[in-house]
């Protein structure tokens, strides 16, 4: 599977440590993105590592700066994606659970590195549950013109 994965300055040093780290457990990593920890602007990389899921050249996608938000706002700004800013494990399985959350933000600032692999870890294994999450995913798609 393809994972999208980019982040800012602030998330670079992580970025590379998950994206080794996911190469390890079979997955195929797309970077978009930066490339150093020198100052940057965020939405510059979260929108095209989104873009890749939204056109489903990546399956998930995960996208990290200093606190999430940055990143998860700009990310929602394309259509069929719904990203999720997590920061316990319990939030990245809900956000999937629930919400069939296909892209993870966090904040590098805000969680140690072995917090962040385990966000990804339940991220990706965690199944969506469909059911009665899907009507309501299914009208956010019709209020945002998905």
């Amino acid at each position: 599977m393809n994972i999208s994965i980019a982040s800012d300055h602030a998330g670079y040093e992580y970025k590379k440590a998950i994206i080794e780290w996911l190469k390890t457990e079979g997955y195929n990593v797309i970077d978009f993105g930066t490339n150093s920890q020198e100052s940057c602007d965020y939405p510059d990389y979260a929108f095209p590592a989104a873009e890749a899921v939204a056109n489903h050249s990546a399956g998930f996608g995960i996208i990290i700066c200093g606190t999430g938000i940055g990143m998860c706002i700009t990310a929602n700004k394309v259509n069929g994606v719904r990203a999720a800013n997590c920061m316990t494990p319990e939030m990245a399985r809900l956000a999937r659970f629930h919400n069939d959350a296909n892209i993870l933000t966090f904040g590098a600032r805000l969680i140690s590195l072995e917090q962040a692999k385990e966000l990804v870890k339940v991220f990706l294994h965690t199944e969506f549950e469909g059911g009665r999450h899907t009507t309501r995913v299914e009208k956010i798609h019709l209020l945002t013109g998905c």
